[in-house]
């Protein structure tokens, strides 16, 4: 139960009950994302469970109501409802599954244009009571559009990278990044290395990353990066000696940092393209120079979270090897050592990968 970064705390709550188009998941592994520490995002709603990055085993399903058409006149029970029926006939108990939390209706003007992660319905749907827990309660419509039985050949743990792959291959899709482009990552965390293999794998020529922590800026070396930039230097100069002496074709902004925000538009080349990844606080504003951006062409893009076909996408990624996300996990921990992982996570220092297994 989250109350704030240094306040988590474990509780006991009853199993979830679920309904005849619900299902019951046993969590096996749930990693902690960047946006769990964000307190300005997360106090005003606590106390709450978070965790949606996560892994489990179907436990329960619910069942079909029997109809009178299924059952002879003698044998009706005086309970059954004309008309009855639903229940979940699609998966069964025993398989393993990862879960989206936040699913679109499909339906909607945003939806039908592909703005999925626009829909009000991915805004508002999510699992009960959430992934840092032993068991959720998994609603009808993200049964519908937010379960995806696990291949055998990713196990539990890299099953957690999903969500955060999946957000990583809608952002890249939107700023429309191109096999041999130099690409520039503002911000060696979880999302900025995703970034960093998914370009790879995808023929970048040139992949080039920053961060302030010494850790985090070995660990962008360790997974690829050409070159790694201390964010408090010259980054656009330092760009221009690695790179042919021309700016980035693609800037992503991993980090939540407002110089970041303000560094990136001083990094991408004419023509070239900026995807803000990452939130600022509330009330923030990053002053654009409009006549300088109008004259060369260059675009401002935002990405948000995913849709059921970019996680598709992520889980063969994973499941062909395509991205290895192993080797980016750096502690497991229980749920009673959920406040420690937190304070990992929160602290942005020494580790990438966090996961909570009940």
């Amino acid at each position: 139960m989250y109350y704030n970064n240094r306040d988590v705390r474990l509780e006991n709550i009853p199993v979830p009950e679920i309904s005849r188009d619900e299902i019951l998941v046993k969590v096996k592994a749930g990693g902690i994302c960047g946006s769990d520490v964000l307190e300005w995002y997360r106090v005003k709603r606590a106390p709450l469970v978070l965790g949606h990055e996560i892994t489990g085993v179907i436990e329960k399903v619910g069942e079909r109501a029997r109809l009178y058409s299924d059952l002879g006149a003698e044998s009706r029970p005086a309970h059954t409802v004309v008309g009855a029926g639903g229940g979940v006939t699609k998966y069964k108990p025993g398989q393993r599954v990862f879960v989206s939390h936040h699913v679109p209706c499909n339906k909607c003007r945003y939806c039908l244009k592909g703005h999925h992660t626009a829909c009000e319905t991915l805004h508002t749907t999510n699992y009960f009571p959430g992934g840092f827990s032993e068991y959720i309660r998994v609603p009808a419509i993200n049964v519908k559009h937010g379960i995806f039985v696990l291949p055998d050949e990713i196990s539990f743990e890299e099953g957690t990278f999903i969500e955060p792959l999946a957000c990583v291959v809608r952002g890249q899709r939107l700023a429309g990044f191109k096999s041999g482009e130099t690409v520039v990552i503002l911000g060696s965390g979880i999302s900025g290395i995703l970034h960093l293999l998914l370009a790879r794998a995808r023929g970048a020529k040139r992949v080039i990353m920053t961060d302030v922590n010494k850790y985090r800026m070995e660990a962008a070396k360790r997974f690829g990066a050409d070159a790694v930039i201390n964010a408090g230097e010259r980054v656009p100069d330092k760009i221009r000696e690695l790179n042919e002496g021309v700016l980035a074709d693609l800037v992503i902004v991993c980090t939540g940092a407002l110089p970041a925000f303000k560094q990136a538009l001083e990094c991408a080349d004419r023509g070239g393209t900026i995807l803000f990844f990452a939130a600022t606080e509330p009330g923030v504003t990053v002053p654009v120079p409009a006549n300088e951006f109008w004259r060369n062409e260059m675009k401002l893009l935002t990405s948000y979270a995913n849709s059921p076909d970019d996680a598709r996408e992520a889980i063969e990624l994973i499941k062909s090897g395509i991205v290895k996300v192993r080797g980016m996990i750096t502690h497991r921990l229980s749920l009673e050592e959920a406040r420690k992982g937190f304070g990992l996570v929160a602290e942005a220092k020494d580790s990438i990968k966090v996961i909570l297994a009940p």
